[in-house]
């Protein structure tokens, strides 16, 4: 193996949405250092199966009035 040329491996807190935290290894960051997550398996659809439609500025509405026509034959 090449000396030299791994990342700094080290301890890391991970603190999770609902505020539960535990220590891991990462490369990441330095020693000591702490991620914050924004989306866990607590809170992600994937894993909850419970599904949320975001419309941020009326983007589903953009995309919906955009591509109303597609698929529709005109006689």
């Amino acid at each position: 193996m090449k000396q030299n040329i791994h990342p700094d491996y080290h301890e890391i807190t991970v603190i999770m949405t609902d505020g539960t935290e535990y220590t891991t290894h990462s490369c990441m960051g330095s020693a000591g250092d702490t991620l914050r997550l924004d989306i866990d398996p607590k809170s992600h659809p994937a894993w909850t199966g419970v599904q949320r439609m975001i419309d941020s500025g009326g983007q589903v509405a953009k995309f919906n009035k955009r591509f109303a026509g597609i698929g529709k034959r005109n006689s």
